[in-house]
């Protein structure tokens, strides 16, 4: 694993701050180890700090009275998450958990908020990548109430194509039964949804692999 200097300095939360600044967020993190399926926070605990994921993926999840799970985001390494309540001071909003094993750093809310009233150049990455945090998640909740599950799903692959660069090919980057729940669905009807999608010439499944044979016909779900 880098040291945690290089990490924080990798991640564009804190892109373009000065080298004092990343050795100040260095000395206040502490690195944490997860398992896979470990909860990092529950819904309602106190947002005592945040994290940034470092190696593995984490969810953050709700789960509906009936217990019925819905994934709201899903981050990888160089990505924070859990910073909103700290700034505000309310408790965690939903659930974090580690989809699997891994490592965390863990910025303690008291010492962050420190550093950001005297390094007011962090305040604003902050701000930058809420907005675009934002902008996705709005997409996300428009797919989930105005499109049926196949729209869902071809609307996911068409943003994995552009998110990886790929010409017509993505990879999974979490398993189908993640990505069902991220998309408001179960891993059966997701399976169906595949499955017809491959029968029907639009694209072919090589394990995560996922080859776009017919786009068009992708984009007018």
């Amino acid at each position: 694993m880098k040291n945690k200097r290089d990490i924080i300095a990798g991640s564009f939360l804190f892109e373009g701050i000065s080298s004092s600044q990343l050795t100040e967020l260095s000395k206040i993190s502490v690195v944490k180890t997860v398992r896979r399926g470990e909860t990092v926070f529950f819904e309602g605990d106190d947002a005592v700090g945040f994290y940034m994921v470092v190696e593995g993926q984490v969810k953050i999840f709700k789960i509906s009275l009936e217990g019925r799970e819905q994934t709201l985001h899903i981050f990888g390494p160089g990505e924070p998450f859990g910073e909103v309540p700290v700034f505000h001071g309310r408790p965690f909003p939903a659930h974090a958990a580690a989809l699997s094993k891994g490592k965390l750093l863990f910025f303690p809310r008291t010492e962050f908020i420190g550093l950001v009233h005297t390094n007011p150049s962090i305040a604003l990455n902050m701000l930058a990548m809420l907005s675009m945090r934002l902008r996705r998640f709005t997409t996300q909740i428009e797919h989930l109430s105005l499109k049926e599950v196949p729209g869902r799903l071809a609307s996911h692959l068409l943003y994995l194509c552009k998110e990886q660069k790929g010409a017509d090919q993505v990879t999974l980057d979490i398993p189908k039964g993640q990505l069902a729940s991220l998309l408001g669905t179960s891993p059966e009807t997701l399976s169906r949804i595949f499955a017809k999608m491959r029968e029907e010439g639009i694209i072919q499944v090589q394990g995560k692999v996922i080859t776009l044979l017919d786009r068009e016909r992708l984009q007018a779900f």
